[in-house]
């Protein structure tokens, strides 16, 4: 294996003597450092599901609906940068493209410390600020199809698995931290508010860029391009034409998509529906969401995540009719329980969704190479990997979308209605047309998936 600094050629983790000897080692290595990157892209991707909460506070005069938008539109950036995100990595490199990733996230939080600080700002000049945020939400897709190539198959459901559940931290970590340190005066930028409180805002901001700086270096010095994993644009948008990688980013919606869209919602929900209750629960619907997402990597690796899915869907469904049962009520706590239920699933799903798209990809390709002997069989490897690799990225890219889809939804439901049930019954409605169709493609005896086992 030729390894220096920044490359490494002849990658072969199928290879157990070579997994055991060194693949393991390099891989950890790289895991680390990708999850620090990919910690701090998903808490600056949701630092505005805080602040809008604190906008009011600060002097800002937005209806419910805009600050409900200000939370929305990083999702929707987010998902727009992870189309590029997730090809980026077998063009420029695993490594290369993480520290691009990583240093472009300056932008939202020096911006959102500047702005904040100016309750004068227009709406529209904030929207593009909060907008910036999206940057952090484009670096899951990069960070997951680039670490996709570090794994062997048995393994990438565990290895995604922990990329994406302590990188999905972040978002618990934003919305733990940022109340915190909003009243500690760093820089005074932003004066006491009008009822006397001390309100540092821009702190949200400033906060992240000594570990932002940590994060750039450490991806620069401790990982590695492979070179195996190089694809041109062209190579990669091949997936476009594969059914599979339709049906599950719209499967992703459903289980990422309510993740981070129920993270940038939680806390204005709280704030607008149990206005007696403080926004500092908020962040304990991403915790148990992202510690339990590594568990359902490992659990489809061992039964399958198709049936992981399935199920997962199934009780959130149930989890949906809950929380509208205690908003009805006005029921803080059973709405609180029945949220964090809802957290937990996503987690879940999550974790057995991505297990899912490289097997799918795996069992189509083998399936395609029949009778072809050995070299045919390794072919059909290498072309299901270059294709899950491209296809965790835009798949990821689908499924974020539900990060503006839900906080829009809520905005809209209130306004409309003056609470949240009509966005609860549509959420409910799209989990079963999910069921329906993992159950359809990949989970009845006669499809090559489910004989796969995916």
């Amino acid at each position: 294996m030729a390894d220096n600094r920044t490359s490494i050629s002849d990658w072969n983790p199928e290879n157990e003597k070579f997994w055991e000897s060194t693949g393991k080692y390099v891989a950890f290595r790289n895991l680390i450092w990708s999850i620090v990157a990919l910690h701090h892209g998903f808490a600056i991707w949701l630092i505005w599901s805080i602040v809008v909460t604190r906008l009011p506070q600060a002097g800002f005069h937005y209806t419910t609906d805009q600050l409900f938008q200000l939370a929305a539109i990083p999702g929707l950036m987010g998902s727009l940068c992870r189309f590029p995100y997730g090809f980026a990595p077998a063009i420029f490199g695993g490594r290369n493209w993480t520290i691009i990733a990583t240093a472009l996230l300056f932008i939202p939080v020096v911006s959102l410390a500047y702005f904040v600080a100016h309750p004068e700002t227009p709406f529209w000049v904030m929207m593009i600020v909060a907008g910036t945020a999206g940057f952090g939400g484009g670096t899951f897709s990069g960070s997951m199809a680039n670490m996709s190539f570090f794994y062997p198959a048995r393994l990438k459901g565990t290895g995604l698995g922990w990329n994406a559940g302590i990188g999905n931290l972040g978002v618990s970590v934003v919305q733990l931290l940022v109340p915190l340190l909003l009243g500690f005066g760093i820089i005074n930028l932003y004066q006491a508010t009008p009822t006397g409180e001390g309100l540092y805002l821009q702190n949200a901001g400033l906060m992240w860029i000594p570990t932002l700086t940590i994060a750039v270096i450490g991806a620069y010095l401790f990982m590695n391009n492979l070179t195996t994993a190089r694809a041109s644009l062209k190579e990669q948008l091949v997936i476009l034409k594969r059914k599979q990688n339709w049906v599950m980013s719209y499967i992703y919606i459903a289980t990422f998509g309510s993740f981070i869209g129920y993270s940038a919602a939680f806390p204005l929900l709280i704030k607008t529906q149990f206005p007696a209750y403080s926004v500092g629960y908020a962040f304990l619907g991403p915790l148990v969401g992202s510690v339990i997402r590594p568990f359902g990597g490992i659990l489809a690796d061992k039964i399958g995540g198709a049936r992981v899915t399935f199920w997962t869907l199934i009780v959130m469904c149930f989890a949906v009719l809950g929380v509208m049962y205690f908003v009805e009520q006005k029921n803080f706590a059973g709405f609180l329980a029945m949220f964090l239920a809802l957290f937990t699933l996503t987690g879940i799903g999550n974790g057995s969704t991505y297990m899912t798209i490289p097997a799918i990809f795996r069992a189509q390709k083998l399936s395609e190479a029949e009778g072809k002997g050995e070299t045919g069989r390794a072919l059909a490897l290498k072309a299901a990997g270059l294709e899950a690799g491209a296809a965790l990225g835009f798949i990821g890219a689908i499924g974020s979308v539900g990060g503006f889809l839900i906080p829009r939804g809520f905005g809209a439901s209130i306004a409309a209605t003056g609470g949240p049930y009509l966005a609860l019954e549509i959420f409910l409605a799209f989990y079963i047309t999910c069921i329906a169709l993992n159950w359809w493609y990949y989970m009845r005896k006669s499809t090559i998936f489910a004989k796969a086992g995916v």
